[in-house]
């Protein structure tokens, strides 16, 4: 085991110089892999938890320059589910053995307080043994207060990069990494199960703003973890640019569950978008969550972050059994539990 490697893991951190070395080289890859998987088994086994993501519109005020559905993109056809389209969303997924939902859509003016607060207490009550995760952007103290006291119980917001000059590189002047940051805070104050993240390989990334990236979630001490690829949109001013690397995002995943060996790290669908195999080599390096998707069938094309997103097939609901297969293939179980973040010592 290379002594890095084995530094990273018996101490949880290291220097930003020597976190470049390990994001950067793949010679570290394989002793990264193989320890990370060691320490995923040893907190959870060989689980792997399904989320059910329910996309509920993509409908949004922001107009940050990578993303497929920016206010400025006319191309594109917007939609919003109804509360009644999201239960019976939420009642196919309860049936196939979903135990969270997790409600994702731009940040939409129209999904006020009080429409998401009814609908949450409604999936709470039909469903008293499910979680239910947000990711819903960037929201006031006090919304994101009621929507926790309606029954919420985790809360996805990528920090997308915590360095200030790259951030202001990918997003338009009204939103600052110092919100963002505010908001995930503010998150765990509350008392939600927070997840926060990053892409790999956005325009204008360097590898020492990823060390910044790890730095950051150690200071934040988030429950979740999500990364995945830059992948471009032909919509937005970034459709020039080239993907992320998939080997680099992989050696993220590996640092970490090194770095985080009690977080839910899911392995995304970006990932799989990316290499056919992708979903299984992000479990095989760390990653222990997956979100098949359980939007209606006809709008799932129309949620479009990024080009080419596979939407149908295992990658969905109705595909379970296909994911339950890949993932065994893989050397894992797909469970069916609300699947929460374990603590440390419990």
């Amino acid at each position: 085991m290379n002594p890095l490697v084995q530094q990273l893991y018996e101490q949880r951190t290291l220097p930003k110089e020597q976190l470049l070395l390990l994001i950067c080289e793949e010679q570290y890859e394989n002793d990264l892999r193989l320890l990370a998987d060691q320490v995923r088994q040893k907190h959870y086994g060989k689980d792997v938890y399904i989320r059910g993501l329910i996309e509920i519109s993509n409908y949004c005020k922001n107009n940050c320059y990578y993303c497929g559905i920016r206010r400025d993109n006319k191309e594109i056809e917007r939609y919003r589910l109804s509360r009644e389209d999201i239960l019976e969303c939420c009642e196919t997924g309860y049936h196939l053995g979903f135990r969270t939902f997790v409600l994702q859509g731009g940040e939409d003016g129209t999904h006020a307080d009080d429409w998401l607060c009814t609908l949450i207490s409604q999936m709470k009550k039909q469903y008293p043994d499910c979680a239910v995760t947000l990711s819903l952007g960037e929201r006031s103290r006090e919304s994101y207060q009621r929507l926790f006291d309606a029954g919420a119980d985790r809360y996805l917001l990528r920090h997308e990069t915590a360095v200030d000059c790259h951030y202001r590189y990918l997003h338009p002047s009204e939103l600052t990494l110092k919100n963002r940051m505010e908001c995930l805070f503010t998150l765990k104050e509350i008392g939600y199960q927070v997840g926060s993240g990053f892409m790999v390989g956005s325009p204008g990334q360097r590898p020492e703003y990823l060390a910044e990236d790890l730095l950051f979630l150690q200071e934040l001490q988030p429950d979740m973890i999500g990364i995945g690829p830059f992948l471009h949109h032909g919509q937005t001013p970034f459709k020039d640019e080239p993907n992320g690397d998939l080997h680099m995002t992989l050696r993220l995943i590996s640092i970490l569950r090194l770095m985080f060996p009690y977080a839910l790290l899911p392995s995304t669908t970006a990932l799989g978008t990316l290499h056919p195999q992708g979903r299984e080599l992000g479990l095989q390096a760390g990653a222990n969550v997956v979100m098949p998707n359980l939007s209606p069938t006809r709008l799932r094309k129309l949620y479009s972050l990024y080009d080419n997103k596979i939407s149908t097939g295992e990658e969905a609901a109705e595909g379970k059994e296909k994911l339950i297969k890949k993932v065994e293939k893989a050397g894992y179980r797909v469970v069916t539990a609300r699947g929460d973040v374990k603590k440390e010592g419990v």
